[in-house]
């Protein structure tokens, strides 16, 4: 075979060298297009692949009573969350965790959901993990890589059902409440006010969220914080003050009968700061701490008392004679009486007037009263001629002004308006018919088309204790100085309103419906009331709404207590206000709680009570 001619070797070689230098020109170019041009996209997909970024809850604002004691606050506890995965990893993750944390198949199907709508941030698979199951998940940590355990900040609430309506309660916000514009800049997963003052002070006890980053392996196990990419710490939420006094609230819980259903009212006479706003049944906001239980949750609202409902605010009763106060009010604002007149027919247990006859409460009558006289022993009779004197027409028109058809302006996501008619027209707009003049004599007494919630009667009382004008109840305490706004005036003299505070004094003086309620240290003064619910065959509701303060002073609390059921305003009623501003007064002023508090508890232990007016003489 002929050998390669020389010149044919050398071309053959410069043939290979620029092949050989234009596959190493590439190889040298891929090299600087993956080294150089996409470093920083492959560092970042080398980051993300061992970096996760994890959210950090903020504690939501502390909450303190008006003495500084706390009544919510947030402590440490476990959430079970899962990094973003396939569907089928996690569906296969969730069914493997269903027996260690007690997951229904609902729950798991819930969860499946909510992590196809968002796959990009790690799904909350349990919010407040009992120890058991962490220390059961620890053990287990390499059977699931994709779990991780985090600390997170947990409600509490230290007086359990007694402040249940008056704080809300705290959950995961739902898809419904992220289209709201409240809740704009809101994520899903967050934990949100409720109902209460967790609702209502939302944005203040909420903070902020932070971010952190955790290094993971190639499974997705957690290795370790990141100490190279900065996160954002939390910002706690801003603390509440409340004028709610933490022991009051638990001592009426305390004293409310479990059997029964009603709603307990005080307010501070000075500022119109709530002190006491309790609704009986109530329920433990902490069991809606990490998401309630589902048969819990269907108890509570087939319950048929009803113990979600805050009836302070919400329920709606006729006053009965309570409302005998506010028929007193526009008589004399409007000058048809005067503080020692008698009506011109005297009580003999019932009255006529055209073809109707109406009852007192006591058969065998009351005689001639004055204005006094016929508040402290509750006469129909008396009011029904003082409500003839005013007229229907304007004792709607002053009721209506007086703002007994509308709400109080409290500080709650919900408040019920009053029923009360606006004007003559509600008969027909309502009922269908004209009202003839004999409709005063029911709305006189209290009853007929008026409803009010226990919280707008403390509100009409408060502004008998003070000038004849009434502030806005308000749980939470203002941030800033300055006055409450008013909400209304009764434009009464001062003298009209003495005379007022002196038929409430009656009330509670010996011969007076809640004489048996009187108090050692304290004027205790106001007004019993028992409503009958029309039609509804059931017992007549208990009604006390009084004033309380210190003897020959100014009151310095106004209390209202319905007791659904009680059929007497002053045996149900009357001694529940009674304790409930005893004990306020008491704390306040430094005085020993006893447990015998009324004059009633005195007789009923055998025990004296020289200090008991047995008379209406000073």
């Amino acid at each position: 075979m002929k050998a390669p001619h020389p010149n044919q070797k050398r071309q053959r070689a410069r043939i290979a060298t620029v092949v050989l230098l234009v596959f190493m020109g590439l190889l040298a170019v891929a090299f600087f297009r993956a080294q150089v041009v996409r470093g920083t996209a492959w560092a970042l997909q080398s980051d993300s692949n061992r970096l996760r970024v994890l959210t950090v809850p903020a504690p939501r604002g502390t909450i303190f009573d008006r003495y500084g004691e706390v009544i919510s606050d947030n402590v440490p506890s476990y959430s079970v969350s899962l990094f973003p995965a396939p569907m089928d990893s996690i569906r296969a993750t969730l069914e493997g965790l269903q027996p260690i944390l007690e997951l229904s198949d609902t729950r798991v199907e819930g969860l499946m959901e909510q992590a196809r709508l968002d796959r990009r941030r790690p799904l909350l698979v349990q919010m407040d993990a009992p120890y058991e199951q962490v220390a059961a998940l620890e053990e287990l940590r390499a059977d699931f890589p994709g779990v991780f355990l985090e600390m997170r900040p947990k409600r509490r609430y230290m007086a359990g059902p007694a402040m249940g309506h008056a704080l809300g309660y705290v959950g995961e916000i739902s898809r419904e409440e992220l289209a709201l514009p409240t809740f704009v800049g809101y994520e899903q997963r967050m934990i949100i006010g409720k109902g209460g003052l967790e609702r209502e002070y939302e944005r203040d006890l909420q903070g902020g969220q932070g971010t952190r980053y955790v290094e993971v392996d190639a499974v997705g196990r957690i290795v370790g914080s990141f100490e190279g990419q900065a996160g954002t710490p939390a910002s706690p939420g801003d603390d509440l003050n409340l004028h709610l006094d933490l022991a009051l609230m638990e001592f009426i819980h305390e004293i409310f009968p479990d059997s029964l259903n009603g709603a307990v009212v005080v307010l501070n006479v000075e500022d119109g700061g709530v002190l006491g706003l309790y609704s009986a049944p109530s329920f433990d906001p902490n069991h809606f701490v990490g998401g309630i239980d589902r048969e819990l949750w269907e108890g509570l609202n087939q319950d048929p008392s009803r113990p979600l409902v805050n009836r302070a605010v919400v329920g709606r009763y006729p006053p009965a004679s309570t409302w005998k106060l506010a028929t007193a009010a526009v008589a004399l604002d409007l000058g048809v009486v005067e503080p020692g007149e008698q009506m011109p027919t005297s009580c003999t247990g019932s009255y006529q007037y055209g073809n109707v006859v109406r009852r007192c409460w006591n058969a065998s009558g009351h005689g001639h009263l004055d204005l006094a006289g016929a508040l402290a022993h509750s006469c129909n009779v008396y009011f029904y001629q003082l409500g003839l004197r005013v007229g229907l027409e304007r004792l709607v028109d002053e009721g209506s002004r007086l703002g007994f058809g509308e709400e109080c302006g409290i500080d709650l996501p919900s408040e019920s308006r009053g029923i009360f008619p606006e004007s003559l027209d509600f008969w027909m707009d309502r009922f269908g018919y004209r009202p003839y003049e004999n409709e005063v004599l029911s709305l006189a007494i209290g009853q007929g088309p008026n409803d009010q919630t226990p919280l707008k009667m403390a509100q009409f009382y408060l502004a008998i204790g003070r000038d004849g004008s009434a502030p806005a109840p308000q749980l939470a305490q203002p941030r800033e100085g300055g006055d409450p706004e008013l909400a209304w005036s009764l434009d009464l003299e001062e003298s009209s309103l003495e005379e007022l505070r002196e038929g409430l004094r009656q009330v509670t003086s010996a011969g007076g419906t809640g004489f048996l309620s009187s108090l050692e240290h304290w004027d205790f003064i106001g007004k019993t009331g028992t409503a009958q619910r029309g039609i509804e065959q059931r017992a007549a509701d208990a009604w006390f709404v009084g004033l309380a303060g210190p003897w020959g002073e100014n009151p310095e609390v106004a209390v209202a207590v319905v007791v659904e059921e009680g059929q007497s305003g002053s045996a149900a009623a009357a001694p529940i206000a009674a304790k409930a501003v005893d004990f306020h007064l008491r704390n306040r002023y430094g005085i020993p709680i006893d447990t015998i508090q009324t004059l009633g508890e005195h007789l009923r232990a055998g025990v004296p009570a020289p200090w008991a007016r047995w008379t209406n003489e000073e």
